[in-house]
């Protein structure tokens, strides 16, 4: 028995851009330091339309449409509570960024199909990480499309690891389940390019750590969520 769900074709583009422009107001904000700083946050806001478009949507997309090709039915849904708490979050100076995501629905994955539809999304953040470093290297730099380039590869790849994280329901405990191999190989390209991601935005990584820690505890607090444990 399958579920279908209560969504049209019009509705999840409609669910979507909703989730893509919560997503990218809020990462505004969150890079401009907090609500406090809404000026910086005007400036920053065209760059993170480009990077959570191109970091966020496809992602979603291609979980979709790997799902759909394994024979499922997929649609991406928002989160009201998720887009109120990633709007929320981010008046402080830092982003739990929940805004929705791609349900898929199905009786009938293998553990290897759940693992590859998992695995797709953070793929296509790995494909406009690498798109967006050979613009990065080709610009001059401190330009506009420089630090463009260099918020893409950040946001890009801090999505990759924020869902591959080994937590349910993120992608990262589907991949895991699947193949240690391919999940621990896939982290490690991750870090490394998020190290490359700081360097390229800050000329440092020594938030690295910070953030990651910090990103743990968000997808900690993520779970129990998801389960109803708060």
């Amino acid at each position: 028995m399958q579920f279908r769900p209560n969504i049209t074709k019009t509705e999840e583009i409609k669910q979507i851009a909703m989730a893509d422009a919560a997503l990218t107001v809020a990462f505004a904000i969150a890079l401009a330091g907090g609500i406090g700083r809404i000026g910086d946050a005007i400036f920053l806001l065209p760059m993170a339309f480009v990077a959570v478009t191109l970091s966020f949507v496809l992602h979603e997309l291609m979980h979709k449409y790997v799902a759909q090709h394994y024979g499922a039915i997929a649609a991406f849904q928002t989160s009201k509570m998720g887009l109120i708490i990633t709007l929320g979050t981010s008046l402080f100076g830092f982003l739990f960024g929940i805004p929705g995501a791609t349900v898929i629905y199905t009786n009938s994955f293998t553990v290897k199909q759940n693992g590859v539809t998992s695995l797709a999304g953070p793929l296509t953040n790995f494909a406009v990480f690498a798109v967006f470093f050979v613009i990065f290297l080709l610009v001059p730099g401190h330009s506009y499309l420089n630090m463009l380039a260099a918020l893409v590869m950040f946001i890009s790849i801090l999505l990759a690891f924020f869902n591959m994280l080994p937590i349910m329901p993120l992608d990262g405990s589907k991949v895991l389940r699947w193949s240690r191999k391919i999940y621990f190989s896939s982290m490690g390209v991750i870090l490394a390019l998020m190290g490359v991601a700081y360097y390229a935005l800050s000329g440092s990584i020594k938030g690295m750590l910070i953030e990651i820690v910090f990103m743990l505890f968000i997808a900690v607090f993520f779970s129990m969520f998801y389960r109803n444990v708060l």
